[in-house]
């Protein structure tokens, strides 16, 4: 039997985006899980589905897991597809997933497919993914891990100290959408809600978050995104948004000014922890404010840090 413990201690949640059919999203891995237990419960489990030329688990009785007659080792199987998928290891191909959980390539197959048709994983060409809906699974423990909750002090320090307001935004489809904010101080501060989505090509958390995606990924938006120019300033093709996102991914930093809206610049930075990318930090800025200060030398710097204060206190290593 699978050994995954779960409690407070270790307890993952990761905001990061995947990719979906069209792409991107959040996804949550909750799993404690000893090397050793895998590898023999998925051994055992193989007898289940068995091919022709498939080895059965060289496990003794007395070495088996202790089952009782209500255990489905089908749903062990299942448990083991989806937890195949990690930060390291976030997209996976049919042979990679039966490798990894000891079950046949026309078995891991089936599974794969399965959770796709149900929704929990989705697949771009010979890889799959996780996406959202895995967070259904862990929903209810998870409601007091929740990264816009850890994230909002942090936002309404951002924007009281500049006077701008602050966001934090995940990638669904090909959209940003707005998981956590606070308002500028100010009087005319722009006005967005929770919620609200903006096509990711054209903001500076959208283009943040697509420039850490893997290069073949970042090809299939370029392929099928359609630009619209909203302002003057707004990127004219693919083409040139494509040799905008290498700049960001090289910088680690994104400054959109006046592509959506006259007079208003993004700057963006990424949320890491653990080589994973959870979500993008934005601050709004009027071009008409905070002359003094660099974008470069100041505001990047600033919102970095800002960035690794989020990642810390939601839990782990950020990078």
């Amino acid at each position: 039997m699978l050994s995954v413990r779960v409690n407070a201690d270790h307890i993952i949640t990761l905001y990061a985006y995947r990719t979906d059919v069209h792409y991107a999203h959040t996804n949550m891995i909750a799993r404690t899980l000893s090397e050793s237990s895998l590898s023999s419960s998925m051994e055992d489990a193989r007898g289940c589905d068995r091919y022709p030329g498939e080895v059965k688990s060289e496990m003794s009785p007395a070495e088996e897991p202790s089952q009782g007659a209500h255990y489905v080792k089908s749903a062990e199987k299942t448990l083991a597809v989806l937890l195949a998928f990690t930060a390291e290891t976030p997209y996976r191909t049919v042979t990679e997933v039966a490798a990894a959980t000891q079950l046949t390539r026309a078995a891991a197959r089936r599974f794969l497919l399965t959770l796709v048709d149900l929704g929990y994983l989705s697949t771009e060409g010979s890889h799959f993914a996780l996406t959202p809906r895995v967070l259904d699974i862990g929903a209810g423990f998870l409601a007091g891990l929740d990264l816009p909750k850890v994230a909002q002090p942090h936002l309404n320090d951002l924007a009281h100290d500049l006077d701008e307001s602050a966001t934090l935004s995940i990638l669904d489809a090909d959209d940003v959408v707005y998981i956590a904010r606070a308002a500028a101080p100010r009087l005319h501060a722009v006005t967005v809600n929770l919620g609200n989505r903006l096509p990711a090509w054209a903001t500076s958390m959208g283009r943040m978050l697509i420039a850490e995606l893997p290069e073949s990924f970042q090809e299939q938006f370029l392929a099928r995104v359609e630009i619209s120019p909203f302002t003057d300033h707004t990127v004219s093709s693919a083409h040139e948004l494509g040799q905008e996102l290498n700049r960001i991914r090289k910088q680690g930093w994104c400054l959109v000014s006046q592509e959506l809206d006259d007079g208003l610049r993004g700057l963006a930075v990424p949320i890491r922890r653990g080589g994973n990318t959870l979500a993008a930090l934005n601050v709004s800025l009027h071009t008409s404010h905070l002359r003094g200060l660099s974008v470069e030398d100041d505001l990047v710097p600033r919102l970095q840090r800002v960035a690794a204060s989020i990642a810390e206190d939601f839990g782990g290593r950020a990078d």
